[in-house]
């Protein structure tokens, strides 16, 4: 997608139609489970979950008047990309999904440190990522993006 997109309506819009019906069901089920706090933002180019300034004023380190990133939703080239910040950040977290994912799903996990590839629509383990996105709050994941900031210094 194009990193100049201003809105998720206009992200959704330039989706192709095959794609488009997956990622609005993926995003409405992200603002269903998601605590509250995250806010709702293109970043990126892609849909994203932002801690806002409101409750992190810091921002995002490498880029301080960026929101903290969390999760962030695309539709590339060859799949639809969910990357989530708290299964890179925290390994029981990412060693909980794989194995929920092993036990729930027939196909191989295609999964980066935090990007977790949709290939085909039909095998998208929803129930999953419900209970992936209810799993950490806004809180416990700026507690441990600091604690993560002071370890590297």
């Amino acid at each position: 997608m194009e990193h100049d997109i201003k809105s998720v309506e206009e992200y959704l819009e330039k989706l192709p139609e095959d794609r488009r019906e997956t990622v609005e069901r993926l995003r409405e089920l992200i603002i269903a489970n998601l605590p509250d706090g995250f806010e709702e933002t293109i970043s990126y180019g892609m849909i994203s979950y932002v801690v806002p300034h409101s409750i992190f004023p810091n921002g995002y380190h490498v880029n301080p008047e960026e929101p903290l990133p969390f999760i962030s939703l695309a539709s590339q080239k060859n799949h639809i990309a969910l990357y989530h910040s708290g299964i890179y950040m925290m390994p029981e977290l990412e060693e909980w999904f794989r194995d929920e994912y092993g036990k729930r799903v027939d196909t191989k996990l295609d999964m980066g440190k935090s990007c977790i590839r949709f290939r085909n629509p039909k095998k998208i383990p929803y129930n999953l990522l419900e209970e992936l996105l209810r799993k950490v709050s806004v809180e416990d994941y700026v507690d441990l993006y600091e604690s993560s900031l002071r370890r590297k210094k």
